[in-house]
C-alpha cells in the first residue's frame, strides 16, 4: 500500500485530510487541541483574577474544570473529539502523578507513622461497609451498592471500573455510578478548598482530610494546590495509600463472588497478576519516589518535573470538565443520588474523626 504525502500541495482537501487520519496518534489531535483551548483559557482567567485581586482565588487547575464543564454544557462534542479528550483525562494525567513521585520522598512516607497508615486503612474499610449498608437500605441492588461503596471510598472511576467485572455489574450499574462520582468529584473539588477557611483547619489536617475524601489523584492536586504545598504532597500521599487499598479490596471481592458464584464466574485471586491490582502509573509514582529518596535522580530535573505535573494535570482537570455530563445526573434516579451524597457524607465524618483520633494538627 503506497503512503501518501497528507502535506503535498496538490493534494485534494479531502484526501489530505484522509491522509492526516491515517497518521498513528493523528485522532488524538481535535481532543488534545481542544483541551489545550480550554487550558489556555484557564490560565488566562488565572492571570485577570490575579490582576483584578491581587491573586488567584481560584487555580488554573479548578478553573479548567469549570471551563471545560461549561463548554460540555453549551456544546456537546461529536466522536471526532472524544480520543484526545479520553487520552488527556486519562494517560496524561497518570503521566502527571508517575511524575509527582519525584517531588515525594519514602522519608515522608515514614515519617506520616504506622498509625496513619493504619488508619488510612481503616476508613477506607468503615467507608466500603458504612456506604454499602446505606446503598442496601435505600434500595440499590447488591452490585450497585458495591460500585457506590467502592467508589466514593477508594477512588471513584477507577475504583468502579476495576470492580465492575469482578462483581459482574452491567453498563447500566456502572454508568450509573460513574457519572454520580465524577459530577461529585468535581463540586468536592470546588467546595472544599473552602473549608479551612470556614471550620479553622490546618494546612496539614486539610491534607489529610482531602486524601482521604477526594476520588482521584489528580483532583486530589486540583483541591490541595490552592491550599499548599503541604497540603498537596500530605494530600497526595494519603490518597496514594488510599488507592494501594483497591488491590486488596478486589482480592476480597474475587473470593467473596466466587462464593457467591459457587466456584463459577470469578479469576482466581491467586492468580491475579500485579498489574491488574495496582494501576501502572502507581508503580512509576513509587519508582519515582524512591529514586528521589536515594538520591538517584539529578536535582536539575525535579524543577522541571514538577512544572511538567503541574501542566499536565490542568490539561487533565480541562478534559475532566469536558467529560462530565451533568444530564447523566438526572437520568440515574434518585435513590443513586441519595446514596452517593450520603456515602461521602460518612467518608468526611470518619475522616473527620481519624484526624481528631490521631490528633493531627
Amino acid at each position: 500500500m503506497a503512503i501518501v504525502d497528507p502535506f503535498r500541495p496538490s493534494l485534494p482537501a479531502t484526501q489530505r485530510l484522509t491522509a492526516i487520519g491515517s497518521i498513528p496518534g493523528a485522532r488524538l489531535v481535535p481532543g488534545l487541541l481542544l483541551c489545550g483551548a480550554v487550558t489556555l483559557a484557564a490560565l488566562g482567567l488565572e492571570r485577570v483574577e490575579t490582576g483584578l485581586f491581587g491573586h488567584a482565588w481560584l487555580e488554573a487547575l479548578v478553573l479548567a474544570i469549570l471551563v471545560g464543564a461549561l463548554v460540555r454544557t453549551l456544546w456537546t462534542p461529536s466522536r471526532r473529539w472524544m480520543p484526545g479528550i479520553s487520552f488527556s483525562a486519562k494517560t496524561l494525567l497518570e503521566i502527571a502523578v508517575v511524575l509527582l513521585g519525584a517531588s515525594v520522598s519514602i522519608g515522608a512516607i515514614v515519617s506520616a507513622g504506622p498509625l496513619l497508615l493504619v488508619g488510612i486503612a481503616a476508613v477506607v474499610v468503615i467507608a466500603i461497609a458504612a456506604s454499602y449498608g446505606m446503598g442496601r437500605m435505600l434500595g440499590l441492588p447488591h452490585r450497585m451498592a458495591v460500585l457506590v461503596a467502592c467508589g466514593n471510598s477508594i477512588c471513584g472511576n477507577s475504583a468502579i471500573a476495576a470492580v465492575a467485572p469482578v462483581i459482574g455489574a452491567d453498563g447500566k450499574e456502572v454508568a450509573a455510578s460513574i457519572a454520580f462520582t465524577a459530577v461529585l468529584g468535581v463540586v468536592v473539588v470546588l467546595g472544599l478548598p473552602f473549608l479551612p477557611a470556614l471550620m479553622h483547619i490546618s494546612e496539614v489536617q486539610y491534607g489529610v482530610l482531602a486524601g482521604l475524601t477526594v476520588y482521584a489523584v489528580p483532583q486530589v492536586l486540583a483541591a490541595t494546590a490552592p491550599i499548599g504545598a503541604i497540603a498537596l504532597q500530605l494530600g497526595t500521599l494519603v490518597k496514594l495509600v488510599r488507592v494501594l487499598m483497591l488491590g486488596p479490596m478486589i482480592l476480597v471481592l474475587t473470593l467473596v463472588t466466587r462464593r457467591r458464584t459457587d466456584g463459577g464466574g470469578a479469576a482466581t485471586a491467586g492468580r491475579m497478576p500485579w498489574h491488574k491490582l495496582v494501576p501502572w502509573f502507581i508503580d512509576g509514582f513509587l519508582l519515582l519516589a524512591v529514586l528521589r529518596s536515594f538520591g538517584m535522580l539529578p536535582e536539575v530535573v525535579l524543577a522541571p518535573a514538577a512544572t511538567a505535573a503541574t501542566a499536565l494535570t490542568v490539561i487533565s482537570m480541562a478534559a475532566l470538565g469536558l467529560s462530565t455530563d451533568l444530564g447523566s445526573v438526572a437520568k440515574a434516579g434518585g435513590r443513586v443520588t441519595a446514596a452517593v451524597t450520603l456515602s461521602l457524607l460518612v467518608l468526611g465524618a470518619i475522616s473527620f474523626g481519624l484526624i481528631r483520633l490521631l490528633g493531627i494538627v
